[in-house]
């Protein structure tokens, strides 16, 4: 029997409701519960696909392809399930579902409304494909409602909740509201007036949380606690402080410390009185606390004024520190700045370069010449998607001789060393695109083989595997007709699909760490599986480190 727990927020937004679903699922699989975790959001695009990354943050892709929202990076790499498309559900979705029903007349001519056909679409996104990989009805599934209660645009989820609650009762249902209990520092106080102003707002679309997850900088006195519980009609027990902490990485110690999971299995009657193993979280803080040294990455991106851009890559990095038991210290740069005359020597010093995805002309020319340090300067190298077109590009114009080497992307240019991808195989499938088509969903995306090189840099970094399956998320390609004039020059293409034709990784032997693909490796990276590139990035970063 799936159990489903409700996470929804109030007071204020990024509270972190995704970091305690996924702190959550991480306690519950530790008492040996299988889980998976959900987000619903209410926004109207289909997904975040479409969205500037500067306004909604980085978008996380499955391995099944869909683009989602970047919590969907939280739960992976706090439990280890991968997400699938199923686990990610907009307002435009849904609404995009109902109405292609209605335009096939699968209503029979009812009059289509927000209840009950609105709802009815949530609560089977909610309540789908709850089996785990091995066939097994999962134990719990964790659902993170996004926006903030007392927004307009979510009250169709609320609505459907409500509802679920109803049709599956208490044993099967569970509502977690999580809220800010500020510290007045002109009143020397906590203050519980806006968590219970939420949970009122909560209260009047129906709902009635069971549990109350406190933000807050500080412990909450004993007192404070009761307050919260005799106002909010919980019980003391289940209101749970949500401490602040140095890494989230010790919000699933901190969230057990407060017996946040212990509440959760009592409201469901299953044994609680065995604590989880947290072990393996304790060594994961012990390591980010206590580093035995530290190296300086460089990060040269064109969304770096809101680092949610590069939340996955931000994380992959820290996860190739603990491999190496060094603290990553990020220096985001902005490419655009690199474009100024000997603005490069803003690198001299770093311990290595990484230039990520992005897409677009602007700063591109900024990259480059990051990258172009990075070779000359043998500094330790990661290029990522877009980061490794640059690369390709930076060799073209520098070692092949073609000055005038670009990307289509850019607009029309004599050499296109890279460009717009038409079509391209999926298994035994041909998918195909078209240059001025729609351009949400219809990039290269979600997980693709690549077959690794003998003798490859890239091949020992994965330790010495043939092939590997990582995910995509693009939409223009190396040209592989330059690949012998590359190679030419010392650049090797060390990675390609099964069928010899897209280029999915370049190296340059001689070179102390020198990688670009075609791929997002950061986003399969987990705390206690970092991924080979990043482990081996930093390793190389942390020789460079004794040579500065």
């Amino acid at each position: 029997m799936t159990r489903f727990v409700f996470i929804t927020g109030g007071v204020v937004s990024s509270l972190g409701k995704g970091i305690a679903s996924a702190a959550l699922g991480s306690l519950l699989q530790g008492r040996g519960y299988s889980v998976r975790l959900r987000k619903l959001d209410p926004y109207l695009n289909v997904d975040p696909g479409t969205m500037s990354p500067l306004q909604h943050g980085e978008v996380f892709v499955t391995d099944d392809g869909a683009e989602t929202d970047l919590d969907l990076g939280h739960y992976e790499r706090f439990t280890g399930v991968a997400a699938k498309r199923s686990d990610n559900a907009t307002t435009g979705r849904i609404y995009s579902e109902v109405i292609a029903k209605e335009r096939r007349g699968d209503y029979l001519g009812a009059t289509v409304q927000v209840i009950p056909h609105i709802t009815d679409a949530i609560k089977e996104a909610i309540t789908r494909d709850t089996i785990d990989a091995d066939g097994q009805e999962l134990d719990f599934v964790l659902i993170e409602i996004g926006g903030t209660v007392g927004d307009i645009e979510s009250l169709p989820f609320l609505e459907a909740i409500r509802q679920l609650g109803n049709e599956l009762g208490p044993s099967r249902i569970m509502f977690v509201h999580l809220t800010l209990v500020p510290w007045i520092p002109s009143a020397g106080e906590l203050k519980t007036k806006p968590t219970q102003h939420s949970v009122k707002e909560l209260l009047n679309v129906g709902i009635q949380p069971h549990m109350l997850l406190c933000r807050c900088d500080r412990p909450i006195p004993e007192n404070e606690r009761r307050k919260i519980a005799l106002f909010c009609n919980v019980r003391p027990e289940a209101v749970i402080a949500a401490l602040d902490v140095d890494t989230i990485y010790a919000v699933p110690i901190s969230y057990q410390a407060e017996g946040m999971d212990r509440e959760v299995l009592r409201h469901f009657g299953l044994p609680h009185e065995a604590a989880p193993d947290v072990s393996r979280w304790q060594r994961i803080v012990d390591i980010v606390r206590a580093p035995e040294g530290e190296v300086r990455i460089a990060i040269v991106g064109k969304y770096t004024n809101l680092l949610d851009s590069y939340k996955s890559l931000a994380e992959a990095l820290a996860h190739g520190g603990i491999a190496n038991h060094v603290r990553v210290k990020l220096d985001w740069m902005d490419s655009q700045i690199f474009e100024q005359p000997d603005a490069v020597e803003r690198l001299e010093g770093v311990h290595g370069i990484l230039v990520p995805g992005g897409f677009g002309e602007r700063g591109t020319e900024g990259k480059i010449e990051a990258v172009r340090f990075a070779r000359e300067r043998r500094v330790p190298f990661l290029g990522i998607c877009f980061g490794m077109q640059m690369a390709v590009i930076e060799a073209a114009r520098h070692l092949a001789g073609l000055p005038h080497a670009s990307s289509s992307e850019f607009g029309p240019c004599d050499e296109a060393v890279v460009g717009l991808l038409t079509e391209w195989a999926r298994g035994n499938e041909i998918e195909r695109r078209a240059e001025g088509g729609d351009l949400g969903g219809t990039m290269r995306l979600g997980a693709y083989p690549a077959r690794l090189a003998e003798g490859s840099l890239v091949r020992a970094t994965y330790g010495d595997a043939p092939e590997i399956r990582e995910r995509h998320r693009h939409r223009y390609e190396v040209n592989v007709r330059y690949r012998e004039r590359l190679e030419a020059t010392g650049l090797r293409f060390s990675g390609m699909s099964p069928d010899g034709v897209l280029p999915e990784i370049v190296e340059l032997p001689g070179h102390p760490w020198f990688i670009g693909v075609q791929y997002h490796p950061e986003l399969k990276s987990k705390p206690f599986e970092p991924h080979p590139l990043f482990k081996g990035f930093i390793t190389a970063a942390v020789k460079q480190s004794r040579l500065v």
